[in-house]
Order: C-alpha cells, then sequence, then structure tokens
C-alpha cells in the first residue's frame, strides 16, 4: 500500500495562506473591475451629454449669424448678408464663367409716408414693395435690403439688355402700387441701376456701378414727371 507523503506543516501553512490569500483577491479584484466599468460607463453618459451641448451651441450660433444677415421686418438679408451672397456669386461667376446682374433699386417718397403718416405706412409700403420683387425673381436669385429704402437684387443668367428689361419692369410694377393712409391715397415708385456681373467683376465696384446708375435713373424719372 502506497504510503502517503506528509507534507510539513510549516510548508502547508504557507499553502493554505496562499489559498486564503488568493480567495480573497478574486472579490478585489471584481470590485476593481466593476470600478472601471462604471468610471468608463460615466465618462461615456459625460461625452454624450457635452456632444449634445455642443451641438446646441453651434445650432444657437448658426440661428445668430443668420440674424445678424437678415432684415426682421421684410425677412430677407440686410446689406452684410446681402454683400455677402454678392461676393459668392462673383467668385462663381469668375470660376465657371457664368453671367449675372446685380440691380439697385430705391424707393421713391419713402420718408414723405415716414413723415406724415408714422414708421408703420411706410413699413406697409415696404412689405408691399417686398412683395413684387419676390413675384418678379426666381428662387436662384437674391433681394437684399441695403438701407432704409433701398434694395439689392442678384439675378443670374441674364443678358444686359434683360437685366435692363427686368429693372423696367420692376419700377412699372411698383409704380401701379398704391396706398389709403387717413383717408389720403399715396403712390409709390422705385429707381433702378442695373451693373452686368462678368470674369471681370468686382463686388464692392459692381455695387458702386448699379447705385449711381440707379441716382442716374432717379434724375431722369424726376425730369420725366
Amino acid at each position: 500500500m502506497k504510503k502517503k507523503t506528509r507534507v510539513p506543516a510549516s510548508r502547508a501553512a504557507k499553502r493554505r495562506k496562499r489559498v486564503a490569500a488568493n480567495r480573497g483577491a478574486e472579490p478585489k479584484r471584481s470590485l476593481r473591475a466593476s470600478r472601471r466599468l462604471a468610471l468608463s460607463d460615466g465618462a461615456k453618459a459625460e461625452i454624450q451629454r457635452l456632444k449634445k451641448k455642443l451641438s446646441q451651441a453651434m445650432t444657437l450660433i448658426e440661428q445668430l449669424q443668420m440674424s445678424a444677415d437678415t432684415d426682421f421686418l421684410l425677412d430677407i438679408p440686410n446689406r452684410r448678408g446681402f454683400e455677402r451672397e454678392l461676393k459668392r456669386a462673383v467668385s462663381y461667376i469668375k470660376r465657371y464663367h457664368a453671367a449675372g446682374a446685380l440691380i439697385v433699386l430705391d424707393i421713391d417718397r419713402l420718408k414723405p409716408v415716414n413723415d406724415t403718416f408714422g414708421h408703420a405706412a411706410g413699413d406697409q409700403v415696404l412689405k408691399a414693395i417686398a412683395g413684387v420683387l419676390r413675384r418678379q425673381v426666381r428662387a436662384s436669385d437674391v433681394i437684399g435690403r441695403l438701407g432704409g429704402d433701398e434694395f439689392g437684387l442678384l439675378l443670374w443668367n441674364l443678358t444686359e439688355a434683360d437685366a435692363h428689361a427686368k429693372a423696367a419692369a420692376l419700377e412699372q410694377d411698383i409704380d401701379r402700387l398704391s396706398f389709403l393712409f387717413d383717408g389720403r391715397t399715396i403712390t409709390a415708385g422705385a429707381s433702378a441701376g442695373v451693373a452686368v456681373l462678368g470674369p471681370h467683376s468686382e463686388p464692392g465696384r459692381a455695387l458702386e456701378e448699379a447705385d449711381c446708375a440707379m441716382y442716374v435713373r432717379k434724375a431722369q424719372r424726376r425730369h420725366e414727371v
């Protein structure tokens, strides 16, 4: 019969200590792992929260930028927004040898309306004129309010003759407008100047050219009246 090997007491005690130590280590290791997992889940949640806040901030920035470029009364680009679109258009025209036209349109007799009947009446005239302009242009064209009584129109793919015909049509449509304030019938009017956009155009120079043409046209209309 095979005899059992006796393990020295000191060695057996050490083995029992190691087994006990290992048994105690398992829960500790599991606890550390669970803590790491919890920290990882918390970090992911924080990342998601920060991403959401960043997205909200970017949306707000975009809205503020749009507000800064928009005329609140007429819901069209203001001068800043229109000049930005004009720069983009000129860059596109230069790169792809496209064509376009810029029309600057000044409203006649708006100041007397404001002075006599109040700014609410003047706002009504401006809204009606903006409606005329919207009906006369395409979705790809741009209408902007350059100042209190001045509008800009950026029109694509028009010859010089077409641009002048469009300017004349705008003047006629606005001339037909009439308003009743305090029992008095008031008519509107407008003078339009044209600048043709081509590969050699510059945004600032084009605005100056159309603006000068508008003042020449305004003088002509006074003489006609």
